[in-house]
This record gives structure tokens, C-alpha cells and sequence, in this order.
């Protein structure tokens, strides 16, 4: 029973490596995009008009 609860211990930190490992393979590609200025550029307006359709469809959806 002992092994049991050892088991449960342990998967918080395998979830937030397993986590973190996702994150750094999902943000690799874009290390190639931020050396470029216009690249770079292109990425942050990118990001930017993302964030503000998300709030908008956010601010919709509770009808604020």
C-alpha cells in the first residue's frame, strides 16, 4: 500500500514536466521566427490581433 501512495505522489511532477516539456516543443519553431526584424514583427502583430479576437469573442459570449 505504501508503493500506492508513493505513486500518487509522484504524478504532480510528472504532469508539470510533462507540461513543460510540451510548452518548450510547442514554442521551439518560433525561436527561428524571432531573429528576423520583419519576422519578428509579423509574429507579435500576430499574437497581438489573437489576444484581442479572444477577448472580443470572451467579451460576446458574457455579454459584457
Amino acid at each position: 500500500m505504501n508503493n500506492f501512495w508513493n505513486n500518487i505522489r509522484r504524478y504532480p511532477s510528472f504532469f508539470i514536466s510533462s507540461v513543460a516539456g510540451l510548452i518548450v516543443v510547442i514554442l521551439t519553431p518560433f525561436t527561428s521566427l524571432i531573429k528576423t526584424p520583419k519576422s519578428r514583427y509579423i509574429l507579435i502583430g500576430f499574437i497581438l490581433i489573437s489576444l484581442i479576437t479572444i477577448f472580443f469573442i470572451i467579451k460576446a459570449m458574457l455579454v459584457l
